[in-house]
């Protein structure tokens, strides 16, 4: 695994999180959730790709949100949609991961360390972003 930072994204059609290793690739710490009405993928690009050069992002992990059976979802599409519109804009080409049951990892860190529901609306997509690049780093770790 190279250097540079490595961005994963937590897909919603509300809500995408995104999460940001550091430079070694060694920690991954939840960054931003950017709010879109689903429709305009425009301004979502226009935040993310401003993030990707702002920090030096090498890599991206896209979130794939299966269904629990494993059949492709209307949000699987969607998300692997918005990923061939990011890889055409910036030229790196998303790594799709299995994203099934982060947000219920995410949530049950958050009320371990008792973040009050009002506050985990705001930073739940950011931390499965979050969950996403930690095992996905932890399954690259040399």
């Amino acid at each position: 695994m190279g250097k540079g930072r490595v961005m994963a994204i937590d897909f919603g059609m509300r809500h995408i999180g995104i999460a940001l290793s550091d430079e070694l690739r060694i920690i991954a710490s939840g960054y931003e959730t950017v709010n879109w009405n689903g429709e305009d993928d425009e301004w979502a690009l226009n935040r993310i790709c401003e993030i990707i050069e702002d920090k030096n992002v090498k890599e991206i992990v896209l979130g794939k949100p299966s269904k629990a059976n494993g059949e492709e979802s209307e949000s699987e599409r969607k998300a692997k949609a918005f990923g061939d519109k990011l890889e055409a804009r910036i030229g790196i080409k998303p790594v799709l991961k299995d994203e099934r049951y982060t947000t219920v990892i995410a949530s049950q860190m958050l009320h371990a360390n008792n973040i009050k529901a009002k506050k985990q609306k705001k930073i739940i997509d950011q931390m499965a972003a979050e969950v996403i690049l930690r095992e996905y780093l932890e399954q690259h770790r040399g």
